[in-house]
């Protein structure tokens, strides 16, 4: 009683005072430290049942592994006691190692299994819908369906969750025609995972009908298909969902707050926006770094800085990511000496700039065509933090090298990088050859271009821009 009710301490003075002992209140006590959290202490006292010659038995074992208490160590003792030959102790195992990320031992530990069950498939088909390796989901779910085994709810969640490649749609559809015959997609937990599947690929219709279709719709239904719309661009949708769900009684909550702000910011509704603010204040919702940074943005992105700001400054300590929200505010709103400044007060307060910061800052570089800063923030990030230049960062090199009319520079940065450029580094470059006029270079890059998106004619428009300034009509 005492350890489920999480009071640990009487717990142990209780088994303190026990005159004998056995495995099963030894088992229990490991037990209760393990639910709460407490690995060492659930070690410490198995290590104190074994020296007290108490034999442990599976139980113990499985108590042990659901703690993470040093899973390599009771696997050893699970094979020294020939414990590990018992069905349910090869499943904590299994469950234990794909926590762990260790999906080989996971995987040579469930193919020992006599028989196969549930528990063990489940977990390697959640573990590999978490990594994307839907080939081998596909294959697990093929086994279970030979041992007349039906997947759960949960299983169901983890693999729709893991479709976010477009090129498994085909996958996520089928797992959704076995929801419709198996009866899982009442669940709502499976028709929310739905919701998000079809979300990711920007189909409304599906949302919408899925939505509809439930019988029991939660807030997390309707934070389901608000954020889904908001993602599909469908902003106005999200709107008006917002208000449907009040009407039907459901509160608004931080996740539902976090996506309308991010709707507003796609459509610049400062109006909804500030709405939204006063909602946020009204009903006393905690302005964490989640809705603090997604506030900022959106007043951000509907051109009001200065509510930005006053946001910012409200904050007690934010987040590195609201600094890099406001940062990048300023840098895409024009105030480059106020991301430039912001970036040395970020790093006054003790917090190191991330990959995101430098993006940011290099921005306000090229909107004041700073090119010498720009060098300088590049060779900080990489010689005194130690990171490593994403194509973002190089393509925003470019652009700033390019604007600035350093093409031999460009090249040679482009020469030098760690992998090979892509179409938004070329493009880089072609926006400086549009802004002084380098025809050869542009035609050049057009047509490299071209066979690297052959979808995309922006850069044949860009190049007859070039045409044009230079006058060569006929071209």
């Amino acid at each position: 009683m005492y350890a489920k009710c999480g009071d640990l301490e009487g717990a142990e003075i209780l088994f303190g005072e026990m005159v004998e002992r056995n495995v099963v209140s030894w088992n229990t006590m490991i037990g209760a430290y393990g639910q709460n959290g407490s690995s060492d202490e659930a070690m410490v006292f198995f290590k104190k049942m074994r020296a007290q010659a108490v034999e442990a038995n599976s139980v113990t074992v499985m108590s042990l592994l659901s703690a993470n208490a040093e899973p390599e160590t009771i696997h050893c003792f699970a094979i020294k006691t020939g414990i590990v030959n018992n069905a349910s102790v090869i499943t904590s195992l299994v469950c234990v190692y794909l926590k762990c990320g260790d999906s080989e031992s996971a995987e040579l530990l469930h193919k020992s299994l006599s028989q196969e069950n549930l528990v063990s498939l489940t977990a390697l088909i959640s573990s590999y819908a978490e990594k994307g390796n839907m080939d081998k989901v596909v294959a697990c779910f093929a086994r279970s369906r030979k041992l007349n085994m039906e997947l759960d709810a949960v299983a169901m969640v983890s693999i729709l969750h893991g479709v976010k490649n477009p090129a498994y749609i085909a996958i996520g559809l089928a797992f959704h025609g076995y929801g419709i015959k198996t009866g899982l997609t009442i669940h709502f937990l499976v028709a929310n995972g739905l919701i998000s599947m079809c979300s990711r690929f920007n189909d409304v219709e599906a949302i919408f009908s899925l939505f509809f279709e439930m019988q029991e719709k939660t807030l997390i239904s309707w934070n389901s298909i608000i954020s889904g719309c908001v993602q599909a661009g469908r902003a106005g949708d999200a709107m008006e969902l917002f208000f449907q769900m009040k009407l039907h009684g459901h509160v608004p909550d931080a996740i539902t707050i976090a996506s309308m702000l991010s709707g507003c910011s796609r459509l610049g509704y400062l109006r909804y926006g500030k709405k939204l603010h006063s909602f946020i204040l009204r009903n006393n919702i905690k302005m964490d770094d989640f809705i603090s940074t997604a506030l900022i943005d959106m007043y951000v992105k509907c051109g009001s800085i200065e509510l930005a700001e006053r946001v910012f400054w409200g904050i007690k300590e934010p987040c590195l990511a609201t600094w890099n929200t406001m940062i990048t505010g300023y840098s895409i709103s024009g105030f480059e000496n106020k991301a430039h400044n912001h970036y040395a007060e970020l790093q006054k307060g003790g917090r190191k700039p991330d990959k995101i910061t430098f993006l940011g800052v290099l921005a306000a570089c090229i909107h004041g065509g700073n090119v010498d800063k720009g060098r300088r923030y590049l060779q900080i990030m990489t010689e005194e933090f130690g990171i490593s230049p994403s194509l973002q960062h190089c393509a925003s090199m470019v652009t700033l090298l390019s604007g600035g009319g350093h093409f031999e520079e460009s090249l040679l940065f482009i020469g030098n990088m760690e992998f090979d450029p892509d179409s938004a580094v070329w493009g880089a470059l072609l926006d400086g050859c549009c802004i002084h006029q380098e025809v050869k270079l542009g035609e050049y890059l057009a047509k490299k271009l071209y066979l690297l998106v052959h979808t995309n004619g922006g850069f044949y428009v860009l190049m007859s821009n070039i045409y044009a300034s230079k006058g060569m009509w006929m071209m």
